[in-house]
Formats: structure tokens, sequence, C-alpha cells
């Protein structure tokens, strides 16, 4: 039992961390939905499912580089900088998805599936990449100071 109680002392950082990182990504919901040529809340109420796919996969393209700042974090400024990063390349993986597919907004608002399929993928992957990146490894920092 006497073991126990050493992990229970993370219990307060859990309760920071994890509301940093849902008040993160709140953050995160707020800015992309106001920058979305359409209203995913009002196309979602109206059982538009292009609009809950394409906004669930910007979702979770965001959450999995969080998380990862999240469990790397030094300090909570240190979460927060990472987590702008994170929202950052989510905001350009939606300009990207914009880029190479012009009425994007148009066609999710018609619930064409495949267009909200595009941009799920292009947010998961771009969020799959930025958590990749925010892996730091001291003896590579260590080589680019040098430089």
């Amino acid at each position: 039992m006497g073991t126990m109680y050493p992990s229970l002392s993370g219990i307060p950082n859990f309760f920071l961390y994890a509301a940093v990182g849902t008040a993160l990504s709140f953050v995160f919901a707020v800015i992309y939905i106001r920058i979305t040529g359409h209203d995913e809340m009002k196309l979602i109420r109206e059982g538009n499912a292009s609009a809950a796919l394409a906004l669930g996969g910007s979702l979770v393209g965001f959450a999995l580089p969080l998380s990862k700042a999240i469990a790397q974090a030094s300090s909570v400024p240190d979460c927060v900088l990472w987590g702008a990063m994170a929202l950052l390349m989510q905001l350009l993986a939606y300009a990207f998805a914009r880029l190479i597919m012009p009425n994007l907004s148009d066609r999710i608002s018609t619930n064409t599936l495949a267009a909200a399929i595009l941009l799920a993928s292009i947010s998961i992957m771009a969020g799959m990449l930025n958590a990749a990146s925010m892996t730091y490894y001291p003896t590579v920092g260590a080589v680019i100071e040098a430089l």
C-alpha cells in the first residue's frame, strides 16, 4: 500500500494539465470554427455528417500534438507554447486543404463526404507530423546549438 501513495502526488499536476489541455482545445475549436467558411455547429445540428467528420478530424489533429506537448512539458507555459504551435499548424493544415480544394466549405455545407474525409485526413496527418516533430533529443539540440 505504501508504494501507491507516492504516485498520488501527481494528482494536482494531472488536474492542472487536464485543465490546460481542455482550455487549449476549447480555444482551438472557437478559432477554427470562426475561420472556416461554413457554420459547423449549425450544419452538425442539422445532421450534416460531413461537417461533423471535418470538425472531428481537426479536433483529433489538434489533440495529437497537444497530448505530446502535455506529456513533455517542463511547465505550464511550455505546454501552452507548444499547444499554440499545434493550433497554428492545424490552421495551416486547413489553409492547405482550402488551397487544394478552393470550394471546400461549399462542399462540406452540401454534405459532400469526400471533401470532409480529405479535410479530416489532412488535419490528422498534420497533427501526427506535428506531434512527432515535438520530440526533443538533447544531443540533437547540442549539435544544432554548435552550428
